[in-house]
């Protein structure tokens, strides 16, 4: 047993103090922001994409999404970013910016940086982005070379990329 009069902890006490730093480090964990879209390649910082775009000489795809809410959205990513053959194809050929407009009040919105919900809403507001989701696709200087709102298909959408990849 250790001294209680000396400033040491007794055996009972590391068992809570351990507790507690396990449950403020488990609420870090499953309160972080999480997106699907960050832990498969992309960026949401919209300068940083466009630099990566022109020295990578690929193109910059954008998507305006509401990731928590959009059923549209939701469904984009789970039927064609997260597929393999998306992902080969964009690791190849693309930069990809997530440009996220989470529902107001929910976890990842309370989780996003101002500067982030800034920063979409000047992109937002600059591609006249009236729904989601809004694909829009620029080359390495920044000029907007086709844009889509709504769903597509994986094979449709790769092969709209192909076709401006190729000029």
């Amino acid at each position: 047993m250790l001294a209680r009069g000396r400033g040491l902890v007794q055996g009972d006490d590391v068992k809570k103090h351990r507790f507690i730093l396990i449950a403020v480090a488990a609420s870090f964990l499953f309160h972080a922001p999480t997106g699907s879209a960050a832990a498969s390649g992309w960026l949401d910082d919209y300068h940083r994409a466009q630099d990566e775009a022109k020295s990578s000489h690929k193109l910059l795809l954008l998507n305006f999404t509401g990731s928590d809410w959009c059923g549209w959205c939701i469904r984009l990513d789970q039927d064609v970013f997260s597929q393999s053959d998306f992902k080969d194809y964009a690791s190849k050929n693309l930069v990809l910016l997530e440009l996220d407009f989470p529902r107001p009040g929910g976890s990842r919105w309370q989780g996003q940086a101002a500067e982030l919900k800034k920063q979409n809403l000047e992109l937002a507001r600059q591609y006249e982005v009236q729904g989601f989701p809004t694909l829009i696709v620029l080359d390495g200087n920044g000029q907007k070379l086709w844009r889509f709102e709504g769903y597509l298909l994986g094979a449709d959408l790769i092969a709209q990329l192909e076709k401006l990849h190729k000029g």
